[in-house]
């Protein structure tokens, strides 16, 4: 028996949707924010991340071109969401450093998203996502292993 997909194929179609989906859970939540799309993503990444990011890692962690990631960095830096630092590291790829004022629009943006995100796990049980996000954890770093070796 042949199937019309292969699992793979089938797996790349569910993500893709899925994306979608939860953009389009989110929608109102960002636009609350004010800020377009790409500069709340760049902003989240830049609150989240464990150390100042540079934009090189946001955009090899989010699959964006560097040159995307820099211009809404730049508008955050204009909107005084965020200042650039010196990088020990590089002399070059400034370090990112949200400012007071973004760590607060950033933090008014997590609870309106908390609000929607505690409405679908009314719905959904929490230890499906623990699995899922598991699994894909898994898959991505598979995929990025590849990646390297691909490129090296």
């Amino acid at each position: 028996m042949s199937e019309r997909f292969t699992d793979f194929e089938r797996f790349a179609d569910e993500v893709a949707r899925l994306r979608g989906r939860m953009r389009a859970l989110y929608a109102d939540t960002r636009a609350a924010s004010g800020l377009p799309e790409m500069e709340l993503t760049v902003l989240t990444a830049v609150v989240n991340a464990a150390t100042p990011p540079t934009v090189a890692q946001i955009g090899r962690s989010l699959g964006h071109p560097r040159q995307v990631v820099q211009r809404a960095a730049n508008a955050l830096a204009e909107y005084g969401l965020v200042e650039f630092a010196d990088n020990p590291e590089h002399k070059r790829a400034s370090l990112i450093i949200a400012t007071e004022a973004g760590l607060a629009l950033k933090a008014a943006d997590h609870d309106r998203a908390q609000a929607v995100t505690r409405a679908v796990l009314a719905r959904i049980d929490g230890g499906a996502f623990a699995e899922a996000a598991d699994r894909l954890h898994a898959i991505r770093a598979a995929i990025e292993a590849y990646l390297r070796e691909r490129e090296g």
